[in-house]
Order: structure tokens, then sequence, then C-alpha cells
């Protein structure tokens, strides 16, 4: 017997919120919504380590503090590996070779320094308090209430994360779903009209509706799957898990299925011992996962901006055992064809000793609430900031974006 436990669970798809989709019930399969803006946010789980990732080779001190694991000056013969020069001051560490033409093209912005207020060094918490929004406070997701209420032509896959469970980036009072593997949603038609009569005949309104979000969902993702995928452009994901994220991403995108919010992650940055053997394979993950994602997209691209994050940095001098343990300031990536690129963004507070937080980390001197509102005012068009990021004021503006 078909019950409703069992549809939810071997769904593969999570909903959150309470949207408003009478308009999409039953057309949902045959309709799409053109093209919308798009803000794509990846989050680097397990605090990546932003001086190895662009390595500040400028500073006198990066050297010192990184004898066995940092990136050397571009063309230094003596220390290996070798940089990618930016700026004269910063280099990309060198398996981030597939994101320099974007950086080249001024698609591709790097702010330096980020991170948030709060000093927590625990993965959880961090994490928890970057995806609310609200540094010290855990609560609905920044990216949920960015997204404007909804209305009766609202798609059922504006805000979308791709994996099994819905990140707290996307809790909230706007729908929004999990996507695992948009391959899996196949259902027959007898297996539809009883899922559709098992909702619409709730007496539970809350479920009744998230029902018929997910229902919806589920439709507009099975008319949308048919047969391969083939990236245009000839672009290369790199196979990795973010690779196959992106790439769903950007077949919703391109399907015109109004996807206005997307959500992706990447693990694995926790490098506490041999982080110049584990880092380099995760970094070309990630640079061929973004720079697959902006190829396939080609001209799309105008209408994305995707930014990435991760919930603190890592100590700015080595450890003994050949990696960083927690810290505290990072950098943030901003990419897309509004982004205003080619250009280190923030102010870079220094390595000597008493320049550090707490004598040990990067300082924080641009809040990563200030490259987000950037983006959820400018290129979503959400103006209420104090909405979004409550208690937050933003200053003076990065310009990220082109006017």
């Amino acid at each position: 017997m078909l019950t409703r436990r069992f549809f939810v669970k071997g769904s593969a798809l999570v909903m959150a919120g309470a949207g408003a989709v009478p308009g999409w019930l039953g057309r949902a399969a045959a309709t799409t919504q053109g093209k919308k803006k798009t803000l794509v946010a990846i989050f680097q789980r397990g605090a990546a380590d932003g001086l190895s990732i662009v390595a500040p080779f400028g500073d006198k001190h990066y050297a010192d503090l990184r004898p066995t694991i940092g990136v050397s000056a571009p063309g230094n013969p003596q220390r290996q590996p070798n940089g990618i020069d930016l700026d004269g001051f910063f280099a990309l560490h060198p398996q981030l070779d597939a994101l320099k033409p974007l950086w080249d093209k001024q698609q591709l912005a790097i702010v330096e320094a980020t991170g948030s207020p709060d000093p927590s060094r625990s993965h959880f918490d961090a994490q928890d308090f970057m995806e609310s929004g609200t540094p010290g406070a855990k609560g609905n997701g920044w990216l949920n209430r960015a997204l404007a209420p909804p209305t009766a032509e609202t798609s059922p896959l504006r805000a979308v994360a791709m994996g099994a469970q819905l990140p707290r980036t996307l809790w909230g009072d706007r729908s929004a779903i999990a996507v695992a593997d948009m391959q899996q949603y196949k259902m027959g038609e007898e297996t539809a009209s009883i899922v559709q009569s098992m909702y619409e005949n709730s007496s539970d309104k809350p479920l009744e509706t998230a029902g018929r979000d997910a229902f919806a969902a589920m439709k507009m993702i099975q008319s949308l799957t048919g047969g391969n995928y083939a990236p245009d452009n000839r672009a290369q994901y790199g196979g990795s898990e973010l690779g196959r994220n992106l790439q769903q991403v950007a077949r919703l995108i391109k399907a015109d299925a109004g996807v206005e919010a997307a959500f992706a992650e990447i693990g694995g940055w926790d490098h506490h011992q041999n982080e110049q053997q584990q880092m380099p394979n995760l970094l070309r993950q990630f640079g061929m996962a973004l720079a697959g994602f902006c190829q396939d997209m080609g001209d799309r691209m105008e209408d994305v901006v995707l930014v990435t994050m991760s919930e603190f940095g890592r100590t700015a001098q080595e450890n003994g055992d050949n990696g960083t343990d927690h810290g505290h300031g990072s950098l943030m990536t901003v990419l897309g064809g509004p982004v205003r690129g080619g250009k280190v963004y923030g102010r870079w507070p220094g390595l000597e000793k008493e320049q550090l937080y707490e004598g040990r980390d990067l300082d924080v001197t641009t809040d990563f609430r200030a490259v987000l509102s950037e983006l959820v005012s400018g290129h979503l068009g959400q103006k209420d900031i104090a909405q979004v990021f409550p208690g937050f004021k933003p200053g003076e503006q990065l310009g990220l974006l082109r006017a």
C-alpha cells in the first residue's frame, strides 16, 4: 500500500515552507517560468584555508608562517608549489588554474579577510550562525528570507538545494526543496493520482500545502529530465559530487524552471594534518566544478551570481603536523556575469603577530553579511536587508556587482 510516509521518504525530495502554488498543480510538468535572476550559494564545510586557496605571497610574513605548506610566489624556482599571480600580491593555488580564465574575463572576484564577527571555532555552531545569517544565533536561513513572497505563478523549483537534506540556508517560510538526484523522480500516472489525492484530502493543512508543493516540484522535475544531459560549450565538471550537483543546477536554470536560489556544498576542508597532500585534489575538484558550471551556462551567466563561503578560516601559522587548526578570517569568492571581477576586495589586515586575531588567526575585516547583502540586494532585488540579516547594518558597499 502506498502511504503518505512512504511517498515522502521514497521521493528523495525534502520540502520546507508553505509557498502558494495552486496555479502550478496539474500543469507544472508542461510549464516553465522563463529566465530568472539566480543566486547560487556554495558552502565549503570544514573551515577552508583561505590562506592557501588564495595565497598572500606579497605579505612578507606569509612564507615564515608557512615554511612547509605555504604557496610560494609565482615563478619561484626554489620552492613549490608556485601560485598563479592575480595582482602582484595575491596568487591562486595552482590547483585552481581552471578559475584563472574567469578572473581574466573579470567574472571572478575575491573578497579577502571575510568571516563572521562571532568568535566560535566550533564547526557546527559557526556553520549554523553563517547559514542563519545571524552570528551568535541560530534560526532560519538567510537565502530563504532573501526570496520575495510567493504568488500563484511562483515556480515550485524557485529554491533548490542539491543533496539529501535541506540545508539551514534554505529553512524558512518560503518553499524550498532538496534534490538528491533529479533522475530519481519517476512516477507513473496511477501512483501520481494516489499521491495527489492523498494530499488534497489531508486534514493537516500545513502538510497538505507542503504536499502540493512537493508534488508540483516532482512533476516539474520529471518533465525536465527526459534523456541524458550534455553540458554546453564542452564544459567539464570534473566528476566530483559538487560537479554533479552544479550540473543539475545548470540543467534546471537552462530549462527556465524558475530557479531563483540554489545551494550546493563540498566538505573535507578540515585539514589538521598533511594539508599539502590533502588539499590539492580537493581544490582541483572545487575549481573544475565552478569553472564547468560557468562554461556550461555560457551567456546565461549574465543572470547568475555564485558565491562561496566557509564557516571560518585556519590558523595563519602551520602546526607541527603540516596542517592548520581552526581559525577566524578566510575569504569568499563571487562569480558571474554581473560581477565586477578581476579584483581582490576587502581590506587586508596583515600577518604580523599584532595584526592577527588573538595573535594567531587572520583577522576579519569584512563581515560575510556585507558580501551577501550586496548580492541579495543588487542581484535578487531584495532591498529589505534588515529582513534578510536582522541586526546587521551595512556600511559602505564593496561594489561587487556592475551597475
